[in-house]
């Protein structure tokens, strides 16, 4: 291995295939604005690129700069988030907005960054070097398997992550930081992937360790726990051909987002099974949904009422509109199935 010449022979690779994505700038062209690089990465967490680009496109096209998404009311936010998961990120993209439209600017150091809301140690350091051009060291999960593999780091992650970054940081150039971590995720993402890498296409071919020693098997990850499944049910109320939906605590699971009404289930227990109101209920239905820590089976039931206002906290939400709630994934399937529900009892 000749670590001096891999970021040479990683950018010339880069300079001649680079992925042209809505938020990048390619090589030779001015860094990006800031705010698409930050917007991207909070949206790239846990979340592929064929996810990521049509929320991407929609949110800059809506909200084209920090100010304006800063002057948004959080739950229209939220409502365009919706499918996109992990909903944490979209509160906390809004406070980091608000910070940094107070401030003026986004920081331009890993140190600044990471004080906002929801940009951790990685998101830092990619804003950084991407957005500032400062040296960074980026490790996201194909940076980590491209690296383990050019080194044969076999400790088991997330053990290894220490002597990942590590050797992450010896083949990190000064210059063209940003280019570098962008090009490092492109070779993780096309060609040093999973299973089966394309070795002979590989720019690091000559230097990688584990070439021709079945790099496939790196990085060794430790077996999986499996994961507790829940049960809950969800409850379609309808009315005069509207759906009663409810706002979900700010600080529980799927915070903030508008959903149809439940039981009560978390991730650490069963809902209690309890109906909202009496009266002659239909099964709709089973949806199942995994989230990062467990699964949930959401049993699905419906209802017709003639009251005005079924349940304290709430809002009559018309069903021909209901693509513009920003129901979450879990709750958008449960309302699909209970509208696909053949019978309907009063």
């Amino acid at each position: 291995m000749n670590p001096p010449q891999i970021p040479a022979r990683l950018l010339a690779w880069y300079d001649a295939h680079a992925r042209a994505l809505p938020w990048r700038a390619l090589p030779g062209e001015p860094r990006p604005d800031p705010y698409r690089v930050w917007l991207s990465e909070i949206m790239l967490q846990q979340t592929t690129v064929a996810a990521v680009k049509p929320y991407f496109e929609a949110f800059t096209s809506r909200w084209p700069d920090v100010a304006a998404l800063a002057a948004a009311p959080e739950e229209d936010v939220l409502a365009a988030w919706a499918g996109l998961g992990y909903y944490s990120r979209a509160r906390n993209l809004v406070k980091a907005a608000h910070a940094v439209a107070e401030r003026g600017g986004f920081p331009d150091s890993e140190a600044g960054l990471r004080a906002l809301p929801g940009v951790g140690e990685y998101t830092a350091a990619a804003i950084a070097a991407i957005a500032f051009g400062r040296r960074a060291v980026v490790v996201d999960a194909n940076v980590e398997r491209v690296v383990a593999r050019l080194f044969t780091i076999e400790e088991p992650l997330p053990g290894a992550r220490k002597a990942i970054r590590e050797a992450a940081d010896r083949i990190t150039p000064d210059r063209r930081a940003g280019d570098f971590a962008q090009a490092m995720m492109d070779l993780g993402s096309r060609i040093c992937t999973p299973r089966s890498p394309r070795c002979d296409e590989c720019p690091l071919a000559a230097d990688c360790m584990a070439r021709g020693h079945a790099p496939e098997r790196l990085p060794v990850k430790a077996p999986r726990k499996a994961k507790p499944v829940r049960q809950g049910r969800a409850f379609w109320i309808e009315r005069e051909r509207c759906v009663w939906l409810v706002k979900r605590d700010a600080s529980g699971m799927l915070g903030g987002m508008r959903a149809l009404p439940d039981d009560g289930w978390s991730a650490k227990a069963d809902g209690s099974g309890k109906r909202p109101l009496e009266g002659a209920w239909q099964h709709a239905g089973t949806v199942r949904h995994t989230f990062t820590h467990f699964t949930v089976e959401l049993a699905v039931f419906r209802i017709e009422t003639a009251r005005a206002k079924p349940i304290d906290h709430g809002e009559w939400w018309p069903v021909d509109r209901l693509d513009e709630a920003g129901l979450p994934t879990l709750f958008a399937r449960a309302a699909r199935l209970a509208q696909a529900a053949p019978e309907r009892l009063l």
